[in-house]
């Protein structure tokens, strides 16, 4: 546990935000240089024509620094006001988070709500200073507002060009270095929190989660604490750039869980999941029982969830 920094990137819509994440991924070897592609994360056709990342995703990345072994789990987060509540699960899921701010446009709104999100949680912010390759940058005028801001001081801004690869090795040292370990206790029930989930046609909802406390194996019986649902743990493992099956995750790791369920309510954004032989006291907070966001080739959608989605994609426009 002492080796894992899980953390998310908090920035505004354009501000290179999945650039520079895709430069992580290269950085650590998580892809290839050959596999290397523009918004590696965004796997929807709307990200990648709009830019923007609507579903939250996650994937690990292992690091080898100063002779350790470090396991990074990147909680990816939408940019877009409208997805707050998945932010914030995302936020929830981490110990710290990268503040990126486009050195050629400045801080926006909604950079700060979702900052405001993230201290709310205890997160530790790391401040980057994207874009640094544009012309049109200007890095003493963004990073007074950055100081500003958050109170850092300015050498502790990172400079950086998710285009050119300025300042990534910079972020992971950083990240390493000042994002704390989770913390959690593997002898407790187990208390793992679900931030986001996905449809799939041949094998039903796959649930991410993060463990807080206990551990989850497969073929565990376990239980949605606020549905109060009972499922088997057909299937647990960790996320790279695909799904790679564990026998066992702990506390502070983050994962998938495929339990055969093939309806998109039974799952809840937010939800804790327990041992049905075993269970937690009480969910992890935060649980908001709202309407899952619905997207057209990720959930199944009937027509007045079609509408919902079609009125929310007019206002990305």
């Amino acid at each position: 546990m002492k080796q894992i920094r899980n953390f998310c990137i908090i920035a505004h819509i354009d501000h290179g935000k999945s650039t520079l994440a895709d430069r992580l991924l290269q950085t650590t070897g998580t892809i290839s240089d050959r596999e290397m592609q523009n918004q590696a994360l965004d796997d929807m056709e709307l990200e990648r024509e709009r830019g923007i990342t609507i579903k939250s995703h996650a994937i690990q990345m292992s690091y080898n620094y100063e002779g350790e072994d470090y396991i990074l789990n990147l909680i990816d987060t939408p940019g877009h006001v409208d997805f707050s509540y998945e932010v914030s699960r995302s936020i929830a899921a981490c110990e710290g988070a990268l503040l990126i701010v486009d050195a050629s446009q400045g801080i926006e709104a909604q950079t700060i709500s979702n900052l405001y999100l993230a201290l709310e949680h205890d997160l530790h912010i790391i401040p980057i200073l994207n874009k640094m390759d544009l012309p049109g940058a200007m890095p003493e005028e963004v990073s007074d507002q950055i100081v500003e801001l958050i109170g850092c001081g300015e050498d502790e801004i990172i400079r950086a060009s998710g285009k050119t690869g300025l300042g990534v090795e910079e972020i992971l040292k950083s990240v390493i270095e000042n994002i704390p370990a989770p913390k959690g206790n593997d002898e407790e029930p187990l208390q793992a929190m679900i931030f986001d989930s996905v449809f799939n046609p041949f094998r039903g909802i796959i649930a991410y989660f993060r463990v807080k406390n206990g551990t989850i194996k497969k073929g565990q019986r376990i239980r949605f604490f606020n549905t109060k649902r009972d499922y088997n743990a057909d299937e647990i493992g960790i996320l790279k750039m695909g799904l790679v099956p564990k026998k066992e995750l702990r506390t502070g790791d983050v994962g998938y869980i495929i339990s055969g369920i093939k309806q998109a309510n039974e799952v809840k954004v937010g939800d804790t999941i327990t041992s049905t032989d075993n269970p937690c006291i009480e969910a992890i907070k935060g649980f908001e029982d709202v309407k899952p966001m619905v997207f057209a080739g990720i959930y199944p959608v009937d027509t007045e969830d079609y509408e919902e989605l079609r009125y929310s994609m007019e206002k990305l426009q």
